[in-house]
């Protein structure tokens, strides 16, 4: 049954002490509790431009990460707000809001890089939010995008080549929104209105130069890698939406009290992340929830902290491996679950035990199969088939056993009163030997005449008669020896008849 997640606010994700990134543990426990796929929205932008603003509304909520209103930014690592998504039943909803990236205060940008790149890692969709027009300095801000094949691996072959590389991870990239704040220009050229999107595209052409083409090439690069990493784009623009001083009271603001067109430019923005935006997908079709998602986080923050680069096979790999042992584990449950529930033991031969486990063990494999992926070489495969083996030659052994317990209990209550009749001495005599091979073989009827005695039914039974033989040989001589004395009382007794009929004579 997937598990729905609401929180009443916002929990630190990731946590930035001085430069190091470390997993916060009580928001992994909440991912790790979201069972239902989810999709993940990160933004990322210069501290100070109304980042967070949009992601309580996208919460659906007025107040929520903290805008801050001075000139320090106040999102510190990156923030994780989880709802039910809005337009999708059985979806959640995340939300990550990041550090504003250029701040003075954290010296160089090497962590500002790797925020960039978790955002990218971690969302499928994400938003880059910056304030006015798309121009050269709004392009040189956005540099962080230029750093990726530099902090981004897809393969963890050491040989592999940057741009191939930089092609194969692009297939896991989010979705790409540029949000445009404070936008007060008119959406025309060459005199004719245009989209926001016709005036991305616009805005990331390249020039064209035959001087210093270093220099040509420089300035391209974001525009390059833009498009290299982002084939499905989108942009936003949004009025100011208040003016003065009151932009910094925007959280207590009524809606009434903004812009209209800043609203509605809101709302619009609202509805497109609601209904185009995608599930984190794994590469094979894979889709993400808490527990995936949490797996993320780990491995690529562990790495970043290690100094390593993170690498989306190696963080799928990890992912695959946590998830194909809970799900063997998951398989071998449930066969003992099966097993336990419908195994009566002994069972009548052992055919029925088979069939059982068969249908039992296939049980387990189609869990199996739908809870694993990736299981490179099938290494998971083969550890559940010798769980499942294992597991079987066990439940031979207890029902060897079982059968083997009942058996001999059936024998010592059906063989009783031939004890109590040897006891008595009942075939001390002659001709008694007869007598209890006899009621030997009507006990060994009614032996035979009990149900579910199970595969050992005949061993036991040859092994107990076995155990006998002491008293059947016993039987028997004695038997012979006081028939060969009666036989010997009868000839002397004809004897001394026919000498009196002689003397008479």
């Amino acid at each position: 049954m997937a598990t729905e997640v609401h929180m009443s606010g916002p929990m630190c994700l990731i946590e930035n002490v001085k430069g190091q990134l470390i997993a916060n543990q009580e928001a992994l426990g909440i991912l790790e509790d979201i069972t239902q796929p989810v999709v993940v929205v990160a933004i990322v932008g210069l501290y100070r431009t109304g980042k967070s603003y949009l992601m309580n509304k996208l919460a659906g909520k007025q107040t929520g990460f903290s805008l801050g209103s001075t000139v320090q930014s106040h999102t510190k690592g990156i923030w994780m707000w989880c709802v039910p998504h809005p337009q999708k039943p059985g979806h959640t909803l995340v939300l990550l809001d990041t550090e504003g990236l250029g701040d003075v205060e954290k010296g160089d940008n090497q962590n500002d890089c790797w925020i960039f790149a978790l955002a990218i890692l971690l969302s499928s969709t994400f938003v880059y939010n910056s304030m006015g027009p798309i121009n050269q300095q709004a392009m040189d801000h956005l540099n962080y995008v230029t750093e990726l094949t530099g902090r981004i691996r897809s393969k963890s072959s050491p040989d592999q080549d940057d741009v191939e590389d930089s092609e194969e991870f692009v297939r896991f990239f989010p979705d790409f929104i540029w949000t445009l704040r404070d936008f007060s220009l008119e959406l025309k050229l060459n005199g004719k209105p245009i989209s926001a999107d016709e005036y991305l595209e616009n805005s990331l052409k390249l020039i064209q130069g035959s001087g210093q083409r270093d220099r040509v090439k420089e300035f391209n690069l974001p525009q390059l890698c833009i498009h290299k990493f982002f084939p499905k784009k989108k942009c936003f623009v949004f009025e100011r939406p208040v003016h003065g001083k009151k932009l910094g009271q925007l959280e207590l603001m009524q809606d009434q009290d903004l812009d209209f067109d800043f609203m509605e430019q809101v709302a619009e923005f609202c509805s497109y992340v609601f209904h185009c935006s995608k599930v984190k997908m794994l590469s094979g079709g894979i889709k993400v929830n808490g527990p995936r998602l949490k797996s993320l986080v780990v491995t690529y923050v562990n790495t970043i902290s290690s100094g390593g680069l993170p690498c989306i096979e190696n963080a799928v790999l990890a992912l695959s491996q946590t998830e194909n042992a809970a799900a063997v584990q998951k398989a071998i449950a449930h066969y003992d679950q099966q097993m336990k529930q419908k195994l009566q033991l002994p069972t009548e031969n052992l055919q029925e035990l088979m069939k059982l486990h068969r249908a039992s063990e296939k049980e387990a494999i189609k869990i199996f199969m739908e809870n694993s992926f990736k299981d490179v070489n099938q290494v998971f495969m083969t550890q559940l088939e010798i769980e499942l083996e294992t597991k079987q030659e066990e439940f031979l052994k207890k029902n060897e056993q079982a059968s083997s317990d009942r058996c001999s209990a059936l024998l010592q209550d059906i063989f009783s009163p031939l004890e109590e009749d040897l006891k008595q001495g009942s075939y001390y005599k002659p001709g008694g030997y007869q007598l209890f091979i006899q009621k030997i073989q009507e006990l060994k009827k009614k032996y035979y005449e009990e149900p579910r005695k199970g595969v050992q039914a005949e061993e036991v039974l040859q092994k107990f008669l076995q155990s006998k033989d002491d008293v059947t040989d016993t039987v028997l001589q004695t038997d012979q020896e006081l028939t060969e004395k009666e036989k010997d009382s009868e000839g002397e007794a004809q004897w001394n008849m026919l000498k009196l009929k002689l003397q008479r004579l």
